[in-house]
């Protein structure tokens, strides 16, 4: 790890953060600003369709567990969002790279949409038609994530003039976020979402395989793929050698299943194996 602080001036701006930045920020200025101003009736339709509201998710509206980080409700809320997601994201972007990246904040923002809807299911400061919206849950991912990678290098408190571990700028966030969850949430900003980010960054970066879930998914499915394949192999062979066995013929295979030539073909071939291999 780089040992100079980080001053939180100019990250890079490009990959997933750019789209996600720039979407968030498109759909508040056409959703806040011209639609509301337009007919306040499309803005509430935006809100109901793709905003998160636990009674409709479990209705089969799965979508807005990810379409609810794509709204805001004031400028003030877009910004404090936005600009952290930058400032930290950016770097965890750098190193993991664009589809990693995703993965992780996609995995954030639902995690903290299924937290969100447990919560309301026990009627704790939010109802099941309470809407939730805002990218904070993936946010609040990204800086967990940014703590436990990062947690010794020390950070820049611009305009503040002194630096800060960042393992203790994230806990002292996180720890205005568990006071924030005393109060009910208010404008369609659940702070237990935040809590929800938290906990499925932690859980990415604690325990999914180096290369992401993805990569490990595929990877398991291919080696059980090819297990079978050599279950079948090895089956298909025991039952040639009792065929040839009957018609007064041995043939040999070796421990993959493998056709192992008689000695008298090793010799023409040089003493090489030939067959099937995988």
């Amino acid at each position: 790890m780089p040992s100079s602080a980080i001053t939180l001036s100019i990250p890079s701006f490009q990959g997933w953060i750019r789209r996600i930045v720039l979407a968030c920020a498109g759909i508040y200025l056409l959703n806040n600003l011209l639609f509301y101003t337009i007919s306040p009736e499309i803005y509430r339709y935006i809100l109901d369709w793709f905003g998160l509201i636990p009674a409709r998710v479990l209705h089969g509206f799965i979508w807005q567990l990810v379409t609810y980080s794509l709204l805001h409700g004031t400028l003030g809320h877009l910004v404090f969002n936005l600009l952290p997601l930058w400032m930290f994201g950016s770097q965890i972007e750098d190193d993991w790279g664009p589809k990693k990246f995703i993965e992780f904040y996609l995995f954030c923002v639902v995690g903290a949409g299924l937290v969100t809807i447990l919560v309301a299911l026990f009627g704790i400061g939010l109802t099941m038609s309470t809407p939730t919206i805002g990218a904070s849950g993936g946010v609040y991912g990204v800086l967990i994530a940014f703590g436990m990678l990062y947690g010794d290098r020390p950070i820049f408190m611009f305009p503040l003039p002194f630096t800060m571990k960042a393992k203790y700028m994230v806990g002292i966030m996180i720890f205005f976020v568990l006071v924030a969850t005393i109060e009910p949430s208010r404008g369609g900003v659940a702070n237990f979402a935040h809590l929800g980010g938290l906990l499925f960054g932690f859980l990415y970066v604690k325990f999914m395989p180096r290369r992401g879930a993805a990569f490990g998914v595929s990877e398991k499915y291919f080696s059980a793929r090819n297990a079978y394949y050599r279950w079948k192999r090895k089956r298909a062979a025991r039952k040639f050698q009792v065929y040839m066995r009957k018609h007064d013929r041995n043939v040999s295979f070796d421990e993959q299943g493998n056709y192992v030539p008689p000695d008298e073909n090793d010799k023409k071939n040089g003493g090489s194996k030939s067959g099937w291999v995988n």
